[in-house]
């Protein structure tokens, strides 16, 4: 806990973080959304991301409370608490969603690369590894400001493409949206998109030092999901100018951008989904390395910096060439789908039972030298 945090690190950064670490890996490009909310229309794919921010904001006010209470920021701090001895379940799983994620983000660096530039698709992966892990060489309050200065990059670029869409085709958006009803799968689909992001949450625990009071966790908590949505939602609002079109697309926003016939925006809102792309890296990767490095302090002893890089590198390595064998649109089709369950099953129903249970025994426990306290230790 941090007294000298402002309100920005207290209530809007943990959302910042958490949408950087959500918004690669298919949403930046619009991959993910034509897979999870196509299919129930314009107003049921709606209907469904309001579904998900739901869904966010209950487990992130849960998580962070639970993680400020039992001071445990990392994942690994905070599943000894949440899970005692089994809290490697969700270890297990979140280093396979990240190298799910990072080949995600491996294919997206290739198609952007190769769409844009005309190099060899390898070319666009190994620059987005490189800018990676050249930033996780730098501490936490750098990637902080970095993370923060590229969300508010994103804001800008997403904005002014559905700003641009709507005055280019906007009657092309509207007969969509009116010719259409609220299709079904739309709960389905807010759920299961929630799903596996929800693993995505422990990367942002760094940030539950600033907090100073529950009211701080959970109003950030609240933010945060809408925070983590708000770019898809005007992103699928642009693309409902030519849906039946862009559900093929393996880069659905490198198809609308050719629409707007502007080759300098198309540049620019590229350079931006790279810049998302790094941002996700670095906050998955960032809490993989602070997990690591808590390791090393139990044992005494500072984990070198140099080990930060190796072992991100290393990740997405094995990640890339996962990328290049399997192909971006059956990575989100088959990889994220899988993992939905599994998360929802370790994280989610635990935080939501036993998690609460937790927090309602700790408040409920008058102060004093003999109350019992959440700990790290296994429970």
């Amino acid at each position: 806990m941090n007294g000298a945090s402002g309100w920005f690190q207290r209530y809007l950064l943990p959302g910042c973080v958490f949408q950087a670490a959500v918004i690669a890996g298919g949403y930046a490009t619009g991959r993910e959304l034509v897979e999870f909310f196509l299919p129930a229309g314009p107003w049921g794919g709606l209907l469904g991301m309001a579904v998900t921010m739901l869904v966010w904001s209950v487990v992130l006010m849960l998580s962070f409370e639970l993680a400020r209470v039992a001071r445990a920021y990392d994942y690994r701090a905070f599943f000894r608490v949440l899970l005692g001895r089994g809290w490697i379940a969700f270890e297990v799983g979140y280093v396979l969603l990240m190298l799910v994620i990072m080949a995600v983000m491996g294919a997206a660096a290739g198609e952007i690369a190769s769409s844009l530039l005309g190099l060899p698709r390898l070319a666009g992966s190994l620059a987005m590894i490189a800018a990676t892990g050249a930033m996780l060489f730098l501490g936490t309050a750098a990637i902080e400001r970095f993370l923060v200065a590229s969300v508010a990059c994103l804001y800008l670029v997403y904005f002014g493409l559905v700003a641009w869409c709507v005055v280019a085709f906007g009657d092309r958006i509207g007969d969509s949206f009116a010719g259409s009803g609220v299709g079904s799968g739309w709960v389905q689909a807010g759920v299961t998109y929630a799903g596996y992001n929800v693993a995505t949450i422990p990367a942002v625990l760094f940030c539950v030092r600033h907090f100073t009071c529950r009211r701080d966790a959970l109003v950030a908590g609240a933010l945060a999901g809408p925070s983590g949505m708000l770019p898809g939602i005007v992103f699928f609002v642009a693309m409902m100018g030519w849906p039946l079109e862009i559900a093929d697309q393996a880069l659905p926003s490198a198809f609308l951008l050719a629409r707007l016939q502007a080759p300098w925006f198309e540049w620019v809102f590229q350079f931006a989904v790279m810049l998302t792309l790094v941002d996700t890296g670095v906050a998955l990767l960032h809490a993989l390395n602070e997990r690591v490095a808590n390791a090393w302090a139990e044992r005494r002893r500072p984990m070198p910096r140099t080990l930060r890089p190796v072992l991100a590198v290393g990740v997405m390595l094995v990640a890339v060439y996962a990328a290049t064998a399997v192909g971006l649109v059956d990575l989100i089709a088959r990889g994220y789908g899988t993992l939905t369950w599994y998360f929802l099953a370790v994280f989610v129903l635990p935080l939501t039972t036993w998690g609460l249970w937790l927090l309602w025994r700790q408040r409920a426990t008058p102060p004093g030298p003999a109350s019992p306290s959440i700990t790290g230790d296994p429970v």
